[in-house]
């Protein structure tokens, strides 16, 4: 009887282990499911489709690689319609319906900050996609940005535009600061209107306007009546648009315009707008110029334009793609070196490791922001008709800021660079 019940309990404790083991085989096979929003419709689809077509590539390129760990990764998105009440609700069924193992942020100021409580609440790694000074509010530690734009990104998002500016003979004295009433634009003309008084400009116009709005034609010709010598312009890709076209129809004259203008970057707007985008100073992440070279991302940007035009994504690939992908390379070189997707672990590796990726190296603050920015400021100049070809060619993007890049000479006033 007591062999019987010692052979019985071996049996019982082997069966165990062998489930426990079947368990763990199981589990390892699953794939790793990481979640997202992305802006497939809307105003901001056309980065978003960018975005989600290089975090697409990146999955096909790790999981042809042997996945992570040792398991396939899963790409789990929803569309966020580019509107931010959208957000929470697709973070919340990622995590709690989903069941996702990690989560990235979708794309731009505007989405990124309504999943933070979201992402805060579930205690989740946060890697965010071009997101302006979102976690200043939030102060999580476990939110990460991808885009290196310095320690006060506030400040810093604007400086090089200063900078420039104070490289005009004679020194401007007044400056046009205006913006999308709006998250990104709010933050945005914030650290301009401080950086303008450091700078010893003088504010002679501040104004904010309704996102609704498609008559910028007033509010250029209010700017104009104040005379500044600079103007900084915060907006999203529909204004931006708006704002350059009634610029151009009403003949403002300023020694030099631009500022935070999103949507320049994209090349539907490039080839829409054509020759009105020459003069314009305004920043950018990357540019086909011969000082700003990455080692991958010449042969990344080769094969994303050739799958670019049957997923309708930006043929240019210049803006997100680059830091879309290198930011999957971040959570992936993470996930490797420490083994685990432990939430905590994951974020203390990632504020103290130097990650290499396709957009250049990485490394997090204690605020989660890169320390060292490498926002740049361009200026359009020689563009000709509205071929989008141009644009990867060298010369039609200059880059003024920051000096160690710079490849060309900023053009000014405005009126004389936009000819």
């Amino acid at each position: 009887m007591v062999r019987g019940a010692i052979g019985r309990s071996v049996l019982g404790a082997l069966l165990a282990v062998s489930a426990a083991l079947s368990a763990a085989f199981a589990h390892a096979a699953e794939p790793i499911k990481i979640g997202m929003s992305m802006a497939l419709t809307g105003g901001l689809a056309g980065t978003g489709k960018a975005a989600l077509l290089a975090t697409q590539m990146w999955v096909e390129d790790i999981n042809a690689n042997g996945g992570v760990l040792g398991r396939k990764v899963q790409l789990i998105f929803y569309d966020d319609q580019s509107n931010p009440s959208t957000v929470p609700g697709i973070y919340t069924k990622l995590i709690d319906v989903d069941k996702v193992d990690l989560v990235a942020s979708g794309y731009a100021t505007n989405m990124v900050a309504p999943a933070m409580p979201i992402v805060t609440q579930h205690g989740f790694v946060f890697i965010a996609l071009f997101a302006l000074a979102v976690n200043d509010q939030f102060k999580y530690d476990r939110y990460f940005a991808i885009v290196p734009q310095g320690t006060d990104t506030r400040l810093e998002y604007s400086r090089g535009f200063y900078q420039v500016a104070l490289s005009m003979n004679p020194k401007p004295e007044t400056v046009a600061i205006v913006g999308a009433d709006a998250e990104y634009s709010r933050i945005a003309t914030d650290g301009a209107r401080e950086n303008a008084e450091k700078a010893g400009l003088k504010l002679v116009y501040d104004k904010t306007y309704p996102p609704s709005t498609v008559d910028f034609a007033p509010i250029v010709r209010a700017i104009q009546a104040t005379s500044p010598d600079v103007v900084y312009l915060a907006s999203y890709p529909p204004d931006s648009v708006g704002m350059v076209r009634a610029v151009n129809e009403v003949g403002l004259k300023a020694r030099m315009f631009g500022g935070g203008l999103i949507g320049l970057q994209y090349a539907a707007v490039k080839q829409q707008l054509g020759p009105l985008l020459n003069g314009i100073v305004t920043f950018d992440t990357y540019v086909p110029e011969p000082t700003l070279r990455y080692p991958g991302i010449t042969e990344f940007l080769a094969r994303y334009e050739a799958k670019a035009p049957a997923e309708g994504a930006d043929p240019l690939g210049f803006y997100t793609p680059p830091f879309a992908y290198a930011r999957m390379q971040v959570m992936a070189q993470a996930v490797e070196a420490t083994k685990s997707l432990d939430q905590k672990v994951l974020a203390d590796y990632l504020h103290k490791a130097t990650f290499s990726t396709i957009a250049g190296d990485m490394r997090f603050g204690p605020t989660g922001e890169q320390p060292n920015s490498r926002v740049l400021v361009i200026q359009y100049q020689g563009v000709s008709g509205n071929a989008v070809d141009q644009f990867k060619l060298p010369g039609k993007q200059v880059i003024l800021f920051p000096p160690e890049l710079k490849s060309g000479t900023f053009r000014y006033p405005y009126n004389d660079a936009k000819r």
